[in-house]
């Protein structure tokens, strides 16, 4: 559903454009489809987003993208073998909350408290890397990861007062209560779908207790955009 934090317009944007240009006979490269998704939601509609949901989408997988100062990214793929893969998508579930709210409003008030939330901002940066320590860490890592998860919503829910909600926070602490180890509101906040890690023996009680919520299964996508038929010269 659209305003649910899924990345929805990112992802049609970049679709959009992948198709258009495959009408065209042109081939485009993941970095240019994620470029014009990013120009096109950033500079033509004015939107207030980031660039992390077009890159996302354009490239697909685990990846960490980073920031410059000119603008430009760049992509680091995160090599991590199957049956860590596996465990990962066994430890997640996902609920829709119900709720909608425009991304731009939310991303606008953040921007706004940007200097008051400085070293907020750089303790989410640097759990970047702690993330990645962790995932090639030779021992067990999965519960370390939903504890970092548990810490970085903290963070990110002081960001700005439309992040969360009391709603939001009942279902959050509910979660937390019957088992999960950590989650988030993902995207931009205020509704849309929440995310929790935890042990696959305690899912039944999660979904059990959040029974109010839909569940939503998912699975990591590894090819991003991708055009599923070519035809060059039409259909007949």
């Amino acid at each position: 559903p659209a305003r649910s934090g899924l990345g929805t317009s990112s992802s049609f944007t970049v679709g959009l454009i992948n198709a258009i240009n495959a009408m065209k006979g042109l081939q485009t490269s993941k970095d240019d489809l994620a470029k014009q998704a990013i120009y096109i939601e950033q500079e033509v509609l004015k939107e207030n987003v980031g660039s992390q949901d077009q890159i996302l989408a354009a490239f697909g997988g685990f990846n960490k993208i980073d920031f410059n100062a000119d603008d430009s990214f760049n992509i680091t793929p995160v090599i991590i073998n199957k049956d860590l893969t596996d465990k990962l998508q066994d430890h997640m579930l996902l609920f829709f909350t119900g709720l909608s709210r425009y991304a731009s409003d939310i991303a606008k008030d953040k921007i706004a408290n940007i200097k008051n939330n400085f070293r907020e901002l750089t303790l989410m940066k640097e759990m970047v890397n702690e993330g990645l320590s962790i995932l090639h860490r030779p021992s067990d890592p999965i519960k370390d990861l939903g504890k970092l998860l548990h810490e970085s919503w903290k963070l990110k829910r002081s960001l700005s007062t439309k992040v969360s909600t009391p709603q939001i926070d009942e279902i959050y602490e509910t979660g937390i209560k019957a088992g999960a180890i950590g989650g988030k509101i993902l995207g931009a906040g205020g509704g849309g779908f929440i995310l929790f890690f935890a042990a696959p023996e305690n899912h039944n009680k999660i979904r059990d207790r959040l029974k109010n919520l839909v569940h939503v299964a998912f699975n990591f996508d590894n090819t991003g955009s991708k055009i599923v038929v070519y035809e060059p010269n039409g259909f007949k």
